[in-house]
């Protein structure tokens, strides 16, 4: 069992932040949710802070989760309960299951620093492409821009 703690306003601004940028970002097709669960197996179904749908996932009201192939990317925002769990076994989870892009986010000096992975399908492992300190901004899985100061006005 995993228990979850009360979330820090770190983690609820970051997840206010990003959600923002990556709607605003999203081409048509692309959905973005929070906090519901990803079917990576039988037994296996995490809850990422954010996905991102991809343009064939079927969108359903009633969802309590979603398929793994219809997740384009999962992002983790690290607290101080979760940093093994997001550092290191839900990556591999994630990219067993083929999700092509990874994010983590974790706070130092109180400043937002997201790490961005992307899969590669020969090993089926998330190699690493990136930190961003005070801006995301990434060409996949599409183009988005967002000032990470942005934390501290929210």
């Amino acid at each position: 069992m995993v228990f979850v703690s009360p979330q820090r306003d770190f983690h609820t601004s970051v997840l206010f932040l990003l959600q923002t940028g990556l709607r605003n970002a999203a081409p048509e097709g692309y959905r973005v949710r929070r906090e519901i669960g990803v079917k990576l197996g039988p037994r296996q179904r995490p809850e990422p802070d954010l996905i991102v749908l991809g343009p064939g996932a079927v969108i359903r009201n009633s969802a309590t989760f979603y398929e793994a192939e219809d997740v384009t990317l999962a992002i983790e925002v690290v607290s101080p309960e979760s940093v093994v769990r997001d550092r290191k076994r839900k990556p591999v989870l994630y990219a067993e299951a083929g999700i092509p892009h990874f994010w983590r986010v974790e706070e130092r000096e109180d400043a937002a620093v997201v790490y961005v992975y992307e899969l590669d399908p020969a090993t089926n492992t998330y190699f690493h492409t990136g930190i961003h300190h005070t801006k995301l901004k990434v060409d996949v899985p599409f183009p988005i821009d967002v000032d990470l100061t942005e934390i501290d006005t929210i």
